[in-house]
């Protein structure tokens, strides 16, 4: 529980730092807010007798980030949708998955004092298409499978739709599988579940239930001018197995704007969950983006 209190300090501080001219001194606006953004970022490289060598290769990712917030009087109730899917073509190879990303958030609050709100919160991210293992070829993911869904209550601080951070000590965290990935045989079953399962699940099981601490922290800047980045961090810790292995969860999306419709985008995102991996998991996709705002 240390590392989760440190790094939510971390956070707060270096966003109360930077937040000094933030616009959240402006009474919000009454109702409905809805702003969103489709993006579609495209690589393509093409070799002809080119003696240094080179593989003809296309890839593209579609990328969806919809918010929808409503404000009265001292209720507050803030949705972001994201989704993003991108496949990559190498000559001579099938095609394959390079991004794939579901994910809808929730969180309402009704004020308690100065930006403090009473608050409730609700997390459901999977992945739309099935993912296989790069050196066997085998299915390791489908749609639903894993799914996430986290939901508790908490306190909010709330300055302004681009600065908050939620706190929620009693979360409760599901997890779904599809049991063609964990129907093991009998005599298998130990060495599976020591193994750590699937995505924490159990042989012969399709569900997993976790209580623990959250924090969700979101962060929005204008870097410079047509420069803007997207901050997201979700922390975890299981109360009822290993509370020490805190779960990470950090986006960043940056997009540096060419004019209203074109633009140089970067999201990297970094992952650290053991009942996944051993490990941090990170990725990271930059291209030349074609975007629509409404």
């Amino acid at each position: 529980m240390k590392k989760i209190f440190l790094l939510s300090a971390f956070f707060i501080g270096i966003v109360s730092m930077n937040a000094q001219d933030d616009s959240a001194t402006d009474e919000p606006k009454q109702g409905w807010s809805k702003s969103g953004n489709i993006s579609f970022l495209f690589n393509q490289s093409s070799f002809n007798n080119w003696t240094a060598g080179g593989i003809n290769n296309i890839s593209g990712t579609l990328g969806l980030n919809y918010d929808f917030n409503y404000v009265k009087g001292d209720l507050v109730w803030d949705n972001k949708l994201i989704a993003s899917y991108g496949v990559t073509k190498i000559e001579d190879s099938e095609k394959q998955k390079t991004d794939d990303r579901l994910e809808f958030n929730s969180l309402v609050g009704k004020k308690a004092s100065g930006y403090w709100f009473y608050s409730a919160f609700l997390n459901f991210k999977t992945q739309m298409d099935s993912g296989f293992d790069n050196e066997t070829g085998e299915k390791t993911t489908h749609f639903f499978s894993p799914a996430y869904l986290q939901f508790g209550p908490g306190m909010l601080w709330k300055k302004s739709d681009n600065l908050k951070v939620n706190i929620a000590p009693a979360t409760a965290k599901m997890i779904f599988v599809h049991d063609e990935f964990t129907a093991i045989p009998a005599a298998l079953a130990s060495a599976f579940n020591e193994a750590g399962g699937y995505f924490g699940v159990e042989a012969n099981e399709t569900f997993r239930f976790e209580l623990g601490f959250a924090l969700g922290a979101y962060y929005k800047l204008k870097l410079m001018e047509n420069v803007s980045m997207e901050n997201i961090l979700n922390l975890y810790s299981n109360y009822l197995e290993d509370p020490q292995n805190v779960d990470i969860d950090y986006t960043m999306n940056l997009v540096m704007s060419i004019n209203k419709y074109l633009s140089a985008n970067l999201a990297f995102q970094a992952i650290y969950d053991d009942n996944a991996f051993k490990g941090f998991q990170t990725r990271e996709v930059f291209g030349l983006g074609i975007n629509y705002g409404f």
